[in-house]
């Protein structure tokens, strides 16, 4: 590790084999804390780059515990989290949302870090027992499009950081690594990041991984599609910016979006959304990012499409039967 720790502060790269390797002592319980402490500090830094970052998510998913959900081809919609904005849980909603249009998703989420509420937590909230067992996913994907793998359950690698990153108490690398390592590795992935540089990061790592996606960004740095201003969407096949009337929304003020002061709070708003009686700017956040992740999966639809498939699950109640279907599956 002083090796590793003297070549970043002498700014070198490092490869995506030594990264790779790196990660795997970690996971082991290798090195003191006070070494992770500063091999953190050092890449929230002076940043991580594609290769590195690529070889520490091998590491990761050469260690989890997986789960053969591959045949379904599902989806994941997650944000990488840390915007600082306290949003309502637009991703988990879309989530239902896109199952209820008839899509397999399979959502890879934690508690709450930066947040009020996490995806976990909402899942707590309505009952829901995690679990990593692979016949139970399949069911659930099997019965109600939707999937939920918690993910403390599947990456015991992370265990060997968890004390260091609660006492430095800031985000690290390892908020970077969450959205790559989901342990069905999905064929598709809608990815909310906080800001363009992240955008670009995912994007040249997504562009290496056997995956679909779309990487979003609300250029007022939400890591998700906010409406309260411009947004840009990144997939395989176009870049582009659009405004919410470019879509038929109008925009949104960010209060409007808040996730409320206590679990409970965002739990309610996340129920409002799928039984229908939101606001029109909490159902409109959620229609379009569902509408972003159905045109991963039929690039050949057009966006109005996709987006109007979207509002029909919502509006013919598939949305809110999936939930209840999957919360009789999990709880």
């Amino acid at each position: 590790m002083k090796q590793i720790l003297t070549r970043l502060f002498a700014h070198e790269e490092l490869t995506q084999e030594e990264t790779r390797l790196l990660m795997l002592d970690i996971s082991q319980g290798r090195y003191p804390e006070s070494q992770l402490a500063a091999l953190l500090a050092t890449f929230q830094m002076r940043g991580i780059t594609v290769n590195e970052l690529i070889g520490f998510r091998q590491a990761l998913m050469e260690t989890r515990i997986s789960t053969d959900l591959a045949p379904y081809r599902p989806i994941d919609i997650v944000g990488t989290g840390g915007d600082g904005k306290n949003t309502f849980n637009i991703s988990t909603c879309a989530c239902f949302v896109v199952a209820g249009a008839g899509y397999k998703v399979a959502k890879h989420g934690n508690y709450g870090a930066t947040s009020v509420s996490g995806a976990s937590n909402i899942m707590e909230e309505h009952g829901v027992r995690f679990t990593a067992d692979s016949d139970r996913l399949r069911r659930s994907l099997e019965q109600c499009n939707l999937a939920y793998l918690h993910a403390p359950l599947f990456s015991p690698a992370m265990k060997s950081v968890a004390a260091v990153r609660r006492s430095l108490g800031v985000r690290t690398l390892f908020n970077l690594l969450g959205p790559l390592v989901n342990p069905c590795c999905p064929s598709y992935q809608l990815l909310g990041v906080a800001n363009l540089a992240q955008m670009r990061l995912y994007t040249q790592v997504f562009y290496q991984m056997n995956t679909d996606f779309a990487v979003v960004n609300s250029l007022d740095r939400y890591d998700e599609i906010s409406l309260t201003d411009e947004f840009k969407v990144m997939t395989r096949h176009y870049e582009r910016i659009y405004r919410p009337q470019d879509l038929g929304f109008f925009p949104v003020q960010p209060s409007e979006l808040s996730g409320g002061n206590t679990r409970q709070d965002a739990a309610r708003i996340f129920d409002r959304v799928l039984s229908g009686t939101a606001t029109p700017a909490q159902t409109q956040c959620v229609i379009v990012n569902a509408g972003f992740a159905i045109q991963i999966m039929e690039p050949e639809k057009e966006i109005d499409e996709c987006i109007s498939l979207a509002c029909e699950s919502l509006e013919s109640k598939r949305a809110l039967n999936t939930l209840k279907k999957f919360i009789e599956l999990n709880s």
